[in-house]
Parts: structure tokens; sequence; C-alpha cells
């Protein structure tokens, strides 16, 4: 059960609602402008200039080793991946309907190419790395 001081509090809100309220006992101040911060208050110390850093040797990356080029079935099955429907795009973009051998082939090597892709992925466990799939130092 609520006090009654508080149904009167919660009534006064109610009753109120939306009227600019009137604070009699506030005094108004006008802001004062902030004074304008001194000039070396950011300069940049002495030991982290740039000047500083000029004799540190800087980090170059080696070059990234070459991207590793599919051979055989491999490559055979990726252009089966990719290859086809991008051909298949640009056939039906020239309005050309190739026969129905030429597209079940087409087809049948779409889907042999991801079968073969997928049944020869790399799924060997490091007998070291434990359960976790992380990084491996």
């Amino acid at each position: 059960m609520t006090r009654p001081d508080e149904d009167a509090a919660w009534r006064d809100i109610v009753e109120g609602y939306g009227e600019r309220p009137d604070f009699p006992d506030l005094e108004v101040v006008a802001p004062t402008p902030a004074a304008e911060p001194a000039p070396a208050a950011f300069a940049e110390p002495a030991e982290l200039s740039e000047a500083s850093w000029a004799d540190e040797g800087h980090f170059v990356p080696p070059a990234p080793p070459p991207v590793p080029r599919p051979r055989g079935l491999r490559a055979v099955a990726w252009f089966g991946l990719f290859g086809v429907p991008t051909l298949m795009l640009l056939l039906l973009l020239v309005n050309y309907t190739p026969p129905s051998p030429i597209g079940l082939l087409m087809i049948a090597w779409f889907v042999g190419g991801f079968g073969y892709l997928v049944a020869t992925m790399n799924t060997s466990v490091d007998p070291d790395s434990g359960w976790d799939d992380g990084a491996v130092l």
C-alpha cells in the first residue's frame, strides 16, 4: 500500500503534466566564457617528437609468398565451381540456350567439382594442437 503523501505527489504530477514548471527559488547564472588555453600547454614534449624517432628502424614485412595455383584435377574442379556458373551467366546474357547434353554436362561439372573439393579438403588434425582450433605457436 502507498503512503498518502506519495499518492498526492503522483496526483500533482499527473495533473500538471504538460505545463511548464516554475522554480521561484532557482537563480540563473550567466555562463562565463572560458579562457583560451596557452599554446605551449599542447606543445609536444621533446622526447616524443618526430626527430627522436628518425633514428629508429622501421619494420618492413617480408614479401608474402605467392598464391599457390591449383594443378590437375583440383584446377578442373575450381573451374567447375566458378567457371561453369560464369559461363552459364554469359550464355544467359547473350540469350543462347546450349543443347541439353551440354547443359547437363555443365551442371554435373559444377556439382562434381564441388564434391571433389569437399572430399579432398585437408581434415588432418595435428596431434600437438589438442582440441583447440585456435592459434598454434
